[in-house]
């Protein structure tokens, strides 16, 4: 039985990236059961390509995907494949991780310092 999850949070240098589809950078997270983050690592990809991250969630064994705006070929796409999509997030890494982590993000969260909800 797997315990816990893998997420990938689409990012550009300290926030979530705007759009999924204009992404080349990632960061892969596992997720203990009790909320701890157990790894995280940084991935560079060689271009802003949506199927590429696609191709590498799905390779990876990715749980969870976060990100900005996802196009609807890709949110359903990766819906199809079992991978929850959690969208149109806003902030810092950090932050969006921890709520992430503790299993209270959602769609639509807006995470920047002082703008906590």
């Amino acid at each position: 039985i797997m315990t816990g999850h893998r997420a990938l949070i689409a990012i550009r240098g300290n926030e979530v990236a705007w759009r999924f589809d204009r992404t080349a950078e990632a960061l892969v997270c596992d997720i203990a059961e009790d909320g701890t983050v157990r790894s995280r690592s940084e991935i560079i990809f060689a271009r802003q390509s949506p199927e590429d991250l696609c191709d590498y969630v799905l390779a990876h064994g990715i749980d969870t995907v976060v990100a900005g705006a996802v196009e609807e070929e890709y949110y359903h796409y990766l819906r199809y494949k079992r991978v929850d999509v959690i969208d149109n997030v806003a902030g810092e890494i950090d932050p969006v991780l921890a709520r992430l982590a503790s299993g209270r993000l959602a769609s639509g969260d807006i995470l920047f310092p002082g703008k906590e909800g």
